[in-house]
């Protein structure tokens, strides 16, 4: 059930210097929704979740970039904590996302990150009644088959290690909140897969992948419609597949052959993602294949969030 809160004018706090927005909708009791980390996805799900008629502050260290129906609050969370303005803050969602690839970068951003969000909400003196953690299925390292959420961890990277730490803060901290662990992502303005296609340079493997918008949808969707969500989801859509037959399908889309044909790999090399547990929470997929989604983003549908 949706636990939204009908929006209303907002009290600005005297001395505070406040969030920059133009939007119109406003809260008395100020942001009810506070988005850590407004890229491409966090924006998306910032944007759902205004649409409901919540009060969202996003997070970010360039906030003139936002859309005007959320408000943005500039800092950089590798180094300093929020200064939060008064606001409920009913629903977390932190989306954050590393400037680099390396295990320093990472813990900087989804460990550090993290633990400043948590000690601006402390600051504040709420805890969010819903909380999400954007995390991935890289956690799994080399694991082949079926991977469901009991299937254990098994990181081959240090920056697994700090993902598994970032959840590990977080489930602490908040233990009624959630861990999303999304595949790959693929969306408007996504085009490194869909370029190799068709220049006939994907190699064959089993691949994972879920739609920018259908991630925004799950986040939203545990935030507010889902029933007890648990602690972990898996975040992929309902179609683990051969990545040359993606990439035969963004050909045929594009208007061209199909690659030659060659042999897919086995049954054993590569992980097979199920995310029945996310569906079982209500949540239905608007792209549940790569089929859906690539015909969507190559249809031009959607956009990019700077």
């Amino acid at each position: 059930m949706s636990t939204s809160n009908p929006a209303r004018t907002a009290s600005p706090d005297p001395g505070h210097p406040g969030p920059t927005s133009t939007s119109g909708a406003r809260h008395e009791e100020g942001p009810t929704v506070l988005v850590a980390g407004c890229g491409d996805l966090g924006t998306e799900v910032a944007l759902r979740l205004a649409a409901r008629g919540e009060h969202v502050l996003g997070l970010r260290r360039n906030t003139d970039v936002l859309p005007s129906r959320i408000d943005g609050l500039p800092v950089d969370l590798t180094t300093d904590v929020p200064d939060l303005p008064p606001g409920s803050y009913d629903r977390l969602a932190v989306v954050l996302t590393a400037d680099g690839r390396d295990a320093e970068a990472y813990r900087e951003t989804y460990v550090g990150g993290l633990r400043r969000v948590l000690e601006a909400l402390q600051v504040r003196g709420v805890t969010s009644e819903r909380a999400v953690l954007v995390s991935s299925t890289g956690v799994y390292g080399d694991t082949t088959g079926e991977l469901t959420e009991a299937s254990p961890v098994a990181p081959t990277r240090a920056t697994h290690e700090v993902l598994l730490e970032a959840e590990a803060l977080f489930a602490r901290t908040l233990p009624h909140g959630t861990v999303l662990r999304l595949s790959g992502l693929y969306g408007p303005g996504r085009s490194r897969f869909v370029e190799k296609a068709r220049r006939g340079e994907v190699e064959d493997s089993w691949t994972n992948r879920i739609h920018r918008d259908d991630a925004a949808a799950a986040i939203v969707h545990l935030l507010t419609d889902a029933d007890s969500p648990a602690p972990l989801h898996l975040g992929s859509d309902r179609l683990p597949a051969h990545a040359l037959d993606v990439a035969d399908e963004v050909r045929a889309l594009l208007g061209l052959p199909p690659h030659p044909d060659r042999p897919r790999v086995g049954e054993d090399d590569g992980r097979r993602l199920v995310s029945d547990a996310l569906a079982a929470t209500g949540f239905a997929f608007t792209y549940p294949t790569y089929r859906e989604g690539y015909a969507a983003v190559l249809g031009g549908h959607g956009r990019r969030h700077p």
